[in-house]
């Protein structure tokens, strides 16, 4: 079992940034894909962005450039850093570890609101 805890959402200005972190409990942290999601009302779900156990990164093109996911093994940790944050990125953001169909978890969601 994997417990997800995410923090560093809330209120920004058009253009500014926040970095998002999400530590994980348990064991084997280093053998997850971690990934950031979000959902804005009314809409789907959808991918942020991903790294993988071995590094591989993935973005979704609406903020490729923009966001950078990391993670630190040591620290059980993954980072979402943002930048030039836009109104359009305004949603709770989630945090999930997947290793397979029986090793998928979630965090409980950190509302991101860019606004002026």
């Amino acid at each position: 079992q994997v417990q997800l805890v995410e923090s560093g959402g809330g209120l920004v200005q058009p253009g500014g940034s926040l970095r998002l972190s999400c530590v994980a409990s348990g064991s084997r942290f280093s053998t997850y894909a971690m990934g950031w999601y979000r959902q804005a009302p009314g809409k789907q779900r959808e991918l942020v962005a991903r790294i993988s156990s071995g590094g591989i990164l993935t973005y979704a093109g609406a903020v490729k450039g923009r966001f950078t996911i990391s993670r630190d093994n040591a620290k059980n940790t993954v980072y979402l850093q943002m930048n030039s944050l836009k109104p359009e990125d305004t949603a709770v953001y989630y945090c999930n570890a997947w290793r397979s169909a029986n090793y998928d978890y979630w965090g409980q969601g950190t509302q991101v609101t860019v606004s002026s």
